[in-house]
């Protein structure tokens, strides 16, 4: 038998210790969920925005990358798209809401020029160029908001599985260990005070 579910008034104070933590650990489980849904709920109507921007930025870049191919030719532009650079200008930094840990994707610089020559290209070119750039910018906003959207998600998950253990397991368990002890103690004191009063008549009686 476990020392600390025997009936005693020592016992019975850390019962009640213990449940009342449980309901507290539950309610503040309960509001760190809420928090947590209603940041998830936000983001989800912001990364629907962001997608149909997405979609209208790409189709703008694709139209305006047709017309330098027309207008300077599909190998010029090729040769220019050979002579990009990699980029590199991407930072990531966390905040953190309730103890999530979420994603800020920023540009490090976000004044960048263009990092091809102006020769043998025309404004077409530079048009495509600024098109896709702004697409790009938005591809990273959009994997800022999934990618928090999955954390917030996961860590959600979590925290309802940890307050339905204190809900459905912990907290019945506490609740009927201080019912148990409560109703027994109640019962030994009565036997305690029958007893006692039986022996102060018998001495009485003497």
């Amino acid at each position: 038998m476990d020392v600390s579910t025997f009936p005693s008034k020592g016992n019975l104070i850390n019962a009640r210790a213990s449940l009342k933590l449980s309901k507290g650990g539950y309610e503040l489980l309960d509001k760190k969920r809420n928090i947590l849904l209603m940041e998830i709920f936000s983001l989800v109507k912001r990364v629907e925005k962001i997608r149909r921007e997405l979609n209208e930025h790409f189709s703008e870049a694709y139209k305006a990358l047709q017309r330098a191919n027309i207008s300077s030719g599909i190998s010029t532009v090729a040769q220019v798209g050979y002579g990009v650079t990699e980029d590199d200008n991407v930072s990531v930094k966390y905040r953190s809401i309730m103890g999530v840990e979420l994603p800020i994707v920023k540009e490090k610089d976000s004044n960048l020029e263009a990092n091809y020559s102006s020769f043998r290209t025309n404004f077409s070119l530079d048009l495509a160029y600024d098109k896709f750039n702004k697409t790009k910018k938005l591809c990273l906003e959009l994997a800022e908001v999934e990618n928090s959207i999955y954390r917030l998600a996961d860590h959600i998950k979590k925290t309802q599985k940890r307050a339905n253990a204190l809900k459905t397991i912990i907290i019945p368990r506490y609740e009927n260990l201080v019912s148990f002890m409560e109703k027994y103690l109640e019962e030994k004191d009565r036997e305690d005070f029958s007893r006692l009063h039986s022996i102060k008549n018998i001495l009485k009686n003497q």
